[in-house]
Order: structure tokens, then sequence, then C-alpha cells
């Protein structure tokens, strides 16, 4: 059921300007890595406020809106069935051609808290071939866990390549998705991770298109694969005290 503004605790409103001033600054990070042309692309952030089930919400682009027009008065914030919620900001404009994709894994990954769509040129071409990325160089390891899979051709404008993510994702180390014929998604634990997903899969995507092209990949063994993920996803990055 959708809310209106005025309902809203003053709690679940500051969570909401939070996500739509993040939503809005991360729209810049596409665009500074190269992952969209034009006004392609998309990023979405959950808004989340402890169990409060009225926050069952997410900001999300407006549809069309040049990339140095965004701000987070014109973000559009949405329920988990992706319809607007009225009478807020930006609800005059029509949000993102993909906003029942994200309606769609937010409703069936409650761990999810940000999704990513981008054109980026090398992760396209993968879906273009329908082929999945190899995990053949570390950092891929680190990051994914794996290889970054297929996920099927769908259609734009329902919850068909919502319903394609979830699938494939489900139960897979990998944070994104290329959808056949379309491109990559990537999911994070808020909109900033799923951006950094988006950042890393062209990144490996074009450096493993570029070792094929010079010659024969050589595969990571499976148990190097799951070290590299635990020590990346488990002990990179934290203070001494954090590992005790």
């Amino acid at each position: 059921m959708s809310k209106e503004a005025p309902d809203f605790s003053p709690e679940l409103q500051a969570a909401i300007q939070t996500v739509r001033e993040d939503v809005s600054r991360l729209h810049g990070e596409l665009v500074r890595y190269g992952l969209v042309v034009w006004t392609g692309g998309n990023i979405s952030g959950r808004v989340r406020v402890g169990d409060d089930p009225s926050a069952d919400l997410f900001v999300i682009k407006p549809s069309g809106v040049s990339y140095d027009d965004l701000a987070p008065e014109n973000m559009i914030l949405c329920d988990l069935d992706g319809d607007v919620i009225p009478d807020t900001p930006g609800s005059d404009r029509s949000p993102s051609s993909d906003t029942a994709a994200h309606a769609y894994v937010y409703r069936h990954m409650p761990e999810v808290g940000g999704v990513v769509h981008t054109h980026s040129d090398y992760a396209v071409a993968w879906a273009a071939r329908g082929e999945e990325i190899p995990c053949v160089i570390t950092a891929m390891a680190d990051e994914f866990g794996g290889p970054i899979p297929i996920g099927p051709f769908a259609i734009i404008g329902d919850d068909s390549i919502g319903r394609g993510i979830v699938e494939t994702l489900t139960g897979h180390r990998s944070r994104a998705v290329l959808m056949q014929n379309h491109g990559p998604f990537t999911i994070g634990v808020n909109a900033k991770d799923a951006v950094k997903a988006a950042v890393m899969v062209e990144d490996v995507a074009r450096t493993v298109h570029l070792a094929r092209e010079a010659g024969p990949l050589i595969p990571i063994p499976q148990e190097a694969i799951d070290s590299l993920y635990n020590r990346y996803q488990n002990v990179y990055g934290q203070s001494a005290d954090a590992r005790r």
C-alpha cells in the first residue's frame, strides 16, 4: 500500500533524505568511471529504519533526466511494488524504466540495500555473447568469489528483469549478473556497495577480454578462489582489533 509523506515519522523522513542524497550523488560515480552514456543506467537505494514496516521504500533515479540535472529533490520515492509515493519530492516525474526490476529484487532479496544498472562497454559485450566472465584474476575472486554469471534475456517494462536477477544471483556469491543482450546489474548492502560492484564488473570484464584476445586464459583453482574471497570479504581492510 502506498504511503504519503505526512504519515512518515521524523526518523523515516530523515532516512529517506539520506538515501535521496546518496543515490543522487552516486550517479556521478557512474559518469566518472565511464559506465553510462546519455541518460542510460540507474541506481536505487533501499530505505531502512530498523524493523519499521512503513520503511518498505526505495529511492530511484527519474527517467530520461540528464545526469547533470540529478539532485536529491528529483529522486523518486517508491514502495516495494514499484509504485511512486504521491506528494513526495520528484513524484511528478516518471521513475526509471527499470523500476519494476529494482522493486522485484528488493521484495525477494531483503538483504539487498542497493541496485545498480549500467551499460558499460565491456560488460555489455560479454552480455551480448551470452557468456559469463570466468574467474581468472585474483581481483575477481576477491570481489565476486567466482565467475560473473549470465542471466536470461528479458524485456524492459515489467518485473521480468528482476525475476532473472533474483533467479541468477540467489545462492551465488557474485553481486553482479550480466543480463543477456542487455548488460550488468549489481546488488549491494547499500547503494554505494552496489556502485562499487558495478565499477569492478567493468574492470574485470575489460581485463579478461583483453587477456583472452592475447591467448588462452589460466583458471584459478577453486580452493584458491575460496581463500581469496574469504580473506577479502572478512579480513582485508579491517583493523587488528576487528579481526580478533
